[in-house]
């Protein structure tokens, strides 16, 4: 295993705790770690500075497993003249006048790769590149998608990073630099930053829906990303990579969804996909209707693409086989169906005390809060079932059970009030109920409609399972 650099830091993310002095739980999907007492030394003030083998190693694994971040100010950055930015495009000329205005100076070269534009569009955008010293335009012959022009960009470029741009991004020096230090990680093949609105992107109701559920804005939590994790993926709008980790690269056969794919794939080699929420850059929200709305459907599309590649790894839902026992029986809506419900919460208290350590007694008042964290986190999936990804199946069956109407009138109301408390959304109630609904149903309707072309119905399907995926909560996001 690769490990850090002397004197890199790492320190333990606010959501990670201990339950007893050498007992660590954190990570996503959460994870145990029984230390010995000589690794709980080498932690002050829940951090851990790397001096030798051993340090190394746990900050390593720590850091790996999202449990830990590194302290970017303990390492040294690379140098810009490190990166290639790689822009792919197609036609928009006028987005990458302004894209190019904002990338930092020092980068070794700028490769604006055609994807195919109409001459017209071609001749634009050659004029916007111009004659500037270190660019130069890539014009592949016929449109070949996003995920081809990028690997051609890929494939052009001689440095040891890769910094991939879409022309309606506007980058942030700072940011950039941010990210470069994050390779202080030798087993890093990605981190990506938050993509926040491109001020003055609009003052309507959607232009502010859009400014705190965007489909690209991962968030204010930065963290390991990893299929069933908290950060499930993070979109090729912006990635700075390290170019010889990337492999083949992004699959050209896909036009949507390109990038969940690269993120599994390179997670499943062993490689690291980090997510920076506090280095921000720029980008130029659809704000109206029609766009938006065709672009959620578009996004929906990949399911089907993404089952056949990653099997349920894509499942709407996640679930361990007692919380899918206990929603089974709470959607009896019967009396009969509480102790059945009950009876599964307490395998599931049961087997959360048998796996951590300590006296019985502690281990058991710890597991309450576990398995009840676990109840209500795979309750809040039913409503991303019902409303998003399963809304034509609700729908047709309200129309004949009252117990189905009742679960959807709960999940509008639980799914409403949770997404107003998460997302930072400039916009009242109503208005973000609505928009949400609408982008629920575009991205639902584009889900349903690469099943049927795709003759499968896996990427609608939950997914039960056992052990360490099995953590309620922890299906891939598209928000």
């Amino acid at each position: 295993m690769s490990t850090l650099p002397d004197r890199a830091v790492v320190r333990l993310v606010p959501a990670a705790r201990w339950l007893d002095g050498q007992t660590l739980i954190g990570g996503s999907p959460a994870r145990l770690f029984r230390l010995t007492s000589a690794a709980r030394r080498l932690f002050v003030d829940d951090a851990i500075a790397v001096r030798d083998g051993a340090s190394a190693a746990l900050a390593t694994r720590l850091l790996r497993a999202g449990v830990a971040e590194l302290d970017l100010e303990t390492v040294a950055q690379l140098q810009r003249s490190e990166v290639t930015v790689v822009i792919p495009i197609r036609g928009r000329a006028a987005s990458l006048r302004r894209l190019l205005e904002s990338v930092p100076s020092g980068c070794a070269e700028v490769i604006v790769v055609d994807d195919g534009s109409s001459p017209p569009e071609a001749a634009a955008i050659r004029d916007v590149v111009g004659d500037r010293p270190g660019h130069r335009v890539l014009r592949l012959p016929v449109n070949q998608g996003p995920a081809a022009a990028r690997n051609a960009g890929l494939r052009a470029a001689r440095t040891r990073l890769v910094l991939f741009a879409d022309s309606d991004v506007v980058l942030d020096a700072a940011a950039v630099d941010r990210l470069l230090r994050h390779f202080a990680d030798p087993a890093l093949a990605v981190v990506a930053p938050r993509i926040a609105a491109l001020d003055g992107s609009g003052e309507s109701w959607l232009a502010r829906y859009e400014q705190g559920a965007s489909a690209l804005d991962m968030g204010q939590f930065s963290g390991v990303v990893a299929p069933r994790s908290a950060v499930g993926w993070v979109p090729s709008a912006c990635w700075l990579a390290a170019a010889d980790l990337l492999g083949d690269g992004f699959d050209p056969q896909m036009r949507v969804a390109e990038d969940v794919d690269l993120c599994w794939r390179l997670h499943t080699a062993g490689g690291v996909v980090r997510y920076d929420a506090d280095a921000v850059v720029r980008h130029e929200h659809r704000v109206g209707w029609g766009a938006w709305l065709e672009r959620r459907f578009h996004y929906g599309t990949g399911a089907t693409a993404l089952a056949q590649r990653h099997g349920d790894l894509v499942a709407p839902a996640v679930l361990a086989p007692w919380t899918a026992a206990l929603l089974l029986a709470l959607a009896l809506q019967r009396r009969g169906a509480v102790p059945l419900a009950a009876a599964a919460w307490v395998v599931g208290w049961r087997g959360s005390a048998r796996r951590l350590p300590g006296p019985a007694g502690t281990a058991r008042r710890q597991a309450l809060s576990l398995s009840a964290r676990g109840a209500l986190s795979a309750a809040e999936q039913v409503p991303a079932l019902m409303l998003r990804h399963g809304w034509p199946l609700s729908l047709a069956l309200s129309l004949g059970s009252r117990r189905v109407r009742r679960m959807l009138v709960a999940s509008l109301i639980v799914d409403g009030v949770r997404a107003r408390q998460r997302a930072d959304v400039p916009l009242d109630p109503c208005r973000h109920l609505l928009a949400r609904r609408l982008d629920d149903l575009a991205y639902g309707a584009g889900v349903w409609t690469s099943a049927w072309r795709g003759r499968s119905v896996r990427a609608l399907l939950p997914a039960v399972v056992r052990g360490r995926g099995a953590r309620p909560g922890a299906a891939q996001s598209d928000r």
